[in-house]
């Protein structure tokens, strides 16, 4: 899969984004930062797989740095701060992309603003906080590719459910899902369809003659 920074922003700028401001009774706010990079084989995007805690309802799964977002804090400082807070990683140093439409959670009251950054270098090492138990680059072609995609069994608050998920080439690592696979889906869909379009322009016969 080719990738365009250009390309990126413009899409993203394509999308109003509006986040609510929750009272005591609505849902409550986090943040998460999607980081991609260059890397060997094509364009690499960063997960987290968190740690186990008895009272994080997403123990030990697979996510994007990020978290809950403070009174008075925008939602990409709180995405940014997360960051530096989970894996060391100052998002400063990247390039700014723009920001995913906002998703709401399933089985939890949360909405979650994703904002979209470009690491024009490969990262200094990463530092792990007690939240975090290990991070992964994977390979947006490997994320994209239908044979990784199934119906998995997954567990959460002691219930068991199907879910729509992707397998990793991570070892040992659980499959990806909930929040963070439809945040992947959205912007692997997005991206595959302004690539169709700039192959269906470049291609197209008569192109600039009508």
């Amino acid at each position: 899969m080719t990738f365009s920074i250009d390309t990126i922003s413009a899409l993203l700028a394509g999308h109003t984004s509006v986040e609510l401001l929750c009272d005591d009774g609505g849902k409550t706010r986090a943040a998460v930062a999607m980081i991609l990079r260059q890397g060997k084989r094509g364009v690499e995007l960063l997960f987290i797989q968190r740690s186990r805690h008895e009272n994080d309802p997403w123990s030990g799964n697979v996510a994007f740095p990020g978290g809950k977002v403070e009174q008075g804090e925008e939602s990409r400082q709180a995405a940014e701060r997360e960051t530096i807070e989970e894996i060391g990683l100052d998002l400063n140093c990247g390039i700014y992309l723009g920001q995913m439409p906002v998703v709401r959670g399933s089985y939890l009251p949360v909405q979650v603003s994703c904002f979209v950054y470009w690491m024009s270098a490969a990262p200094v090492e990463l530092v792990l906080n007690g939240e975090v138990f290990d991070t992964y680059w994977a390979d947006l072609d490997d994320l994209d590719n239908q044979a990784h995609h199934l119906i998995a069994p997954v567990r959460f608050r002691g219930e068991e459910f199907e879910v729509p998920a992707i397998k990793l080439s991570w070892p040992g690592s659980p499959v990806l899902w909930g929040l963070t696979y439809r945040l992947v889906m959205h912007f692997l869909e997005m991206y595959r369809d302004a690539h169709l379009e700039e192959r269906v322009v470049a291609f197209s016969p008569g192109i600039g003659r009508l």
